[in-house]
């Protein structure tokens, strides 16, 4: 029957996702089985879309993978270009410093971004940390320096988000999502006020280059 159907590809899901799992920062090529709490947390959060994700990293490239399998055969040619929205937090394996990096989005096919990797993956003020390991209070750090960067349901995020949608759709069109511009959507910011200064505080969208190729 569909229904059994829809339970048995909700079970493999739940594996799959819980096999991409990073349980080791440092470790690229750790390999676990899913433990049985893991695969019911899995599957609670692809039966309750509302579930918030706590803590947890999927490794960003084989959330694609598992992604571009739910994409169907008549959408997968470059006709189409999809964009996954996910509050999952994924990350990359970095070869310089051997290391796992929170990410807010990758590019491919599909693309993911991330609402939680927003907050979580560019570096706030170094100011930030420096007061927080003195011991100053979070909440209160957090009200001091909330111009600066983007926090969980900020209202800034939507607009925000439309840059990284911008850089997958560029992707898409020319294989490169980036740009060097510190004022265009498409800039790759590593910091918080990085992302504030492209995404909300510049005074164009995109640099004259990439604007162009839009209008081409």
């Amino acid at each position: 029957s569909s229904s059994r159907e829809k339970e048995k590809m909700i079970d493999n899901l739940s594996k799959q996702m819980a096999g991409i799992k990073v349980r080791k920062m440092k470790n690229k090529d750790a390999v676990f089985e899913p433990l049985p709490g893991e695969l019911d947390y899995e599957k609670k959060r692809i039966t309750d879309y509302e579930k918030k994700s706590f803590g947890i990293l999927y490794d960003g490239f084989n959330l694609i993978a598992l992604f571009s399998k739910l994409i169907p055969e008549e959408e997968s040619g470059l006709d189409y270009c999809h964009i996954i929205f996910t509050n999952q937090l994924f990350g990359t394996w970095d070869e310089n410093d051997l290391r796992y990096h929170a990410r807010v989005n990758i590019c491919g096919f599909p693309s993911v971004i991330s609402t939680t990797g927003l907050v979580e993956a560019p570096a706030k003020p170094r100011e930030f940390y420096l007061k927080q390991q003195s011991g100053m209070n979070v909440y209160n750090l957090k009200e001091e320096f909330a111009e600066r960067f983007i926090d969980y349901d900020d209202c800034r995020m939507t607009e925000v988000m439309k840059g990284y949608v911008l850089q997958a759709i560029f992707y898409h069109i020319t294989g490169n999502p980036f740009c060097e511009d510190k004022n265009c959507r498409l800039y790759n910011a590593h910091w918080q006020e990085e992302v504030i200064q492209a995404q909300l505080k510049s005074e164009y969208e995109l640099c004259p280059l990439h604007e162009g190729i839009l209008k081409k």
